[in-house]
């Protein structure tokens, strides 16, 4: 708990940029409310999860951010093409991700891409809605599904 929340606190002050008093205590405040609501939804009884995926994460966040921008690139194409060439489309994704902690990156990973929203995770299968049929296709190699299984550990 300590540790989450030192990196709150961390991440907080680092990207306030705004040292004064009062802003300071709303800024622990917050960083003490989402510890506690952390907490209350049981965030720390899978924490074992999250320790054993911690090393592999920096990896996965630097292809993730990749990612990112290349969707934002592909979405702002579309946007501002004089025929709007968007056709939207809702996707179930397989998953062989297995542990729960997993299929939440999975769902927040695809959500964080522009133009993809993760509508819903059940029993191993996602359903996305995706901005073109491109994307969806893109989302259907399942890259990302890899890159996700590549950091449960192995059982």
């Amino acid at each position: 708990m300590l540790l989450l929340l030192g990196v709150l606190a961390v991440a907080w002050l680092l990207w306030s940029g705004i040292y004064k008093p009062v802003v300071l205590g709303l800024g622990a405040f917050s960083c003490v409310v989402t510890l506690f609501l952390a907490r209350q939804m049981g965030f720390f009884d899978h924490s074992s999860e999250f320790h054993r995926i911690i090393w592999r994460l920096p990896g996965y966040w630097l292809w993730l951010v990749q990612e990112i921008v290349k969707s934002s690139w592909d979405v702002a194409r579309l946007v501002l093409s004089p025929s709007l060439p968007i056709d939207p489309v809702v996707v179930r994704l397989k998953t062989g991700v297995r542990e729960e902690l997993g299929q939440t990156i999975l769902g927040n990973s695809i959500t964080l891409s522009p133009g993809t929203v993760t509508l819903d995770i059940h029993e191993q299968e996602l359903l996305v809605h995706c901005i073109d049929r491109r994307s969806a296709e893109a989302l259907l190699q399942g890259e990302v599904d890899r890159r996700v299984q590549s950091l449960e550990p192995e059982s």
